[in-house]
């Protein structure tokens, strides 16, 4: 019977050595692990921000959408030190119908506006789902390019149960993006039609994108969202789309005709373009440089952006109040039982609420 091999020296030099290279790599990533985990300072974020670290500029977005009671404080600590160092910014809201390329067409723009020596923030907002309320957050995927851009930065949010196609903190995040240096930021919202009221509240420019061949163009002129739009793009104007894209486009033209004069004074525009040939891009943002200094002029830009900030004052009172309401301890020991109340025909849902806002009010 042959006796086992004995380790020589080196067997165990070598062994030790692993478990060295093993004990390093673990505490390694702990300590990433513990850094992650280190909430770090209001001031060491806002510091970041103001330097254009966008590192911290992620984080200090997200404390802002969390729903943690405790990040309320110390991000609204971060969006006042903000505030006084904001940045002139031309805001774009960018919109359309599921599949009319609003994700391939921001990156190949955003391309274009680097390349201009624009920095660029893109606010990409995808739809929660009602059942799961759960989001693909999809768009650094469909972005790859834009992603990797060093003048660029994309972030994509979920829209939970925010109506109106954007996400319930985006008004906030664009004052930390104006705070880390961006000149143009990009609003993409999820393209739920009428509703997407709240980004027109939040952009000066405001673009629908459309597609032809997808069914009757007419049924894509919504009141309310065609008298948003200071511009409507034709989208995927290359190859055998493109006589359609142009037929589209004089009919989106003679539709807009329709329409009342803006406050603005500005006549909207239509156009076409392609995102892969990049056709069209440079005149959109020529188009955009002129609506910026038509309203700059007429003193427009101005009031529209202070009309903002008292419709997102009162958007975000309403939004307080409703926190409070359910965070009430009165109305939590409350509400299972007069859900049930109600379930069972024993009170009406209109008595039932005016009785819990009876019981929060005393």
């Amino acid at each position: 019977m042959n006796n086992p091999k004995k380790p020589s020296s080196v067997d165990s030099a070598q062994k030790s050595k692993y478990t060295a290279m093993e004990n390093i790599s673990q505490a390694s990533a702990k300590n990433v692990q513990n850094f992650r985990k280190k909430q770090p300072s209001v001031a060491s974020l806002v510091q970041g921000i103001l330097s254009g670290n966008t590192s911290c500029l992620s984080r200090a977005i997200t404390l802002i959408e969390s729903t943690n009671p405790e990040h309320a404080h110390k991000a609204n600590e971060i969006i006042t030190s903000c505030l006084e160092n904001t940045k002139p910014t031309i805001r774009i809201g960018i919109t359309g119908i599921p599949g009319v390329g609003k994700s391939t067409f921001i990156e190949s723009f955003g391309n274009y506006l680097t390349r201009l020596g624009k920095k660029v923030a893109v606010l990409a907002i995808d739809p929660s789902s009602s059942l799961s309320g759960g989001s693909i957050l999809g768009d650094k995927t469909r972005m790859e390019e834009l992603v990797k851009n060093p003048n660029a930065y994309v972030r994509p949010s979920a829209t939970g149960n925010t109506l109106g196609g954007v996400a319930r903190k985006t008004r906030d995040t664009i004052v930390l993006c104006e705070a880390c240096g961006f000149d143009i930021l990009i609003i993409e919202t999820v393209g739920v039609g009428q509703n997407e009221i709240a980004v027109d509240r939040m952009v000066d420019f405001f673009l629908l994108l459309q597609i032809a061949g997808a069914g009757d163009a007419l049924q894509g002129i919504k009141r309310g969202i065609m008298e948003m739009a200071e511009a409507i793009l034709i989208t995927k104007a290359d190859g055998d789309g493109l006589a359609a894209a142009q037929l589209a486009k004089t009919t989106y033209c003679k539709a807009l005709g329709l329409f009342p004069a803006r406050k603005s004074g500005w006549i909207p525009i239509t156009a076409t373009c392609s995102a892969l040939t990049q056709d069209g891009i440079p005149e959109l943002w020529q188009t955009i440089c002129a609506y910026h200094i038509h309203t700059k002029q007429n003193g427009y830009f101005e009031t529209k952006r202070t009309e903002q900030k008292e419709y997102w004052l009162l958007e975000t009172i309403d939004e307080q109040l409703k926190s409070n309401f359910y965070n009430h301890p009165k109305i939590q020991s409350l509400l299972a039982a007069t859900k049930k109340a109600v379930q069972k025909e024993e009170i009406s849902p209109f008595a039932a609420a005016q009785m819990l806002l009876n019981k929060y009010l005393e």
